[in-house]
């Protein structure tokens, strides 16, 4: 059983990602902003995987969802509630 709590660098390491402070600083640098009108999971850099996953969380507010959420409102510059 999986006891380890989620956090943001959990989730990167979820997505195969380095998932230190600073690869997710660079991360979120390189590729923000997103457009607006575009959502996390649709993003051109994800693998068909990671999109799958990202879309999956929201859709069935997963375990993972508010963490994606807090990506989500890392990467675009204005975040509708």
């Amino acid at each position: 059983m999986d006891t380890q709590p989620n956090n943001m660098q959990t989730l990167f390491e979820q997505l195969g990602l380095e998932g230190d402070d600073e690869s997710i600083e660079v991360f979120i640098a390189q590729h923000y902003p997103l457009p607006d009108n575009m959502k996390l999971s649709e993003a051109p850099f994800w693998t068909p995987g990671q999109a799958a996953f990202l879309n999956e969380e929201i859709v069935e507010d997963a375990e993972w969802a508010p963490l994606v959420d807090e990506l989500n409102a890392r990467l675009h510059k204005n975040v509708s509630t």
